[in-house]
């Protein structure tokens, strides 16, 4: 996995770096980050995203989301912290982007959108490689680490 992730990071700076001033490919970031947050206890809801009912932690989480919906992230080690199953992670993660938005009045209102499951390697490694559809506009976005069933085991922000 650290192999994947070197690669990935390399071919993201590279990318970045020799972009040419006309390409009219480049699409804005809405957010990168270079770090996430463990679930730190288990019943934590923000913004209508439950908590996943035990705490969790990472080693390292980064990606970016453009303002076109696309979602890159890598996760490293997110595992739960307790019981029988501590250092073990799920079969599968899921992304929600998370914005405040506005309603047809002008209302903030929140908006949730969830990508398909990627696999992990039950140790908590995962890429996640998706596009969602942003709301217009999307304010403050979070990204949370889930399950299929949407409950959070990480988030941006920390």
């Amino acid at each position: 996995m650290g192999l994947v992730c070197a690669v990935l990071v390399t071919t993201c700076i590279t990318q970045r770096h020799t972009k040419a001033k006309g390409d009219a490919a480049i699409v804005p970031k809405v957010l990168a980050f270079d770090t996430m947050v463990g679930l730190p206890v288990g019943s934590l809801d923000i913004r209508g995203i439950r908590g996943a009912g035990q705490p969790w932690v990472l080693d390292a989480a980064f990606g970016e989301l453009k303002s076109d919906g696309k979602l890159e992230i890598v996760v490293e080690g997110l595992v739960r912290t307790l019981g029988p199953s501590a250092g073990t992670s799920t079969p599968t993660f899921t992304a929600i982007v998370s914005c405040i938005s506005l309603d047809g009045e002008g209302a903030p209102v929140t908006v949730n959108v969830q990508t398909d499951p990627f696999p992990t390697d039950g140790f908590g490694n995962c890429v996640i490689e998706d596009q969602v559809d942003l709301p217009e506009p999307c304010i403050a976005p979070i990204i949370f680490i889930t399950n299929p069933g949407g409950s959070w085991f990480s988030a941006t922000g920390f």
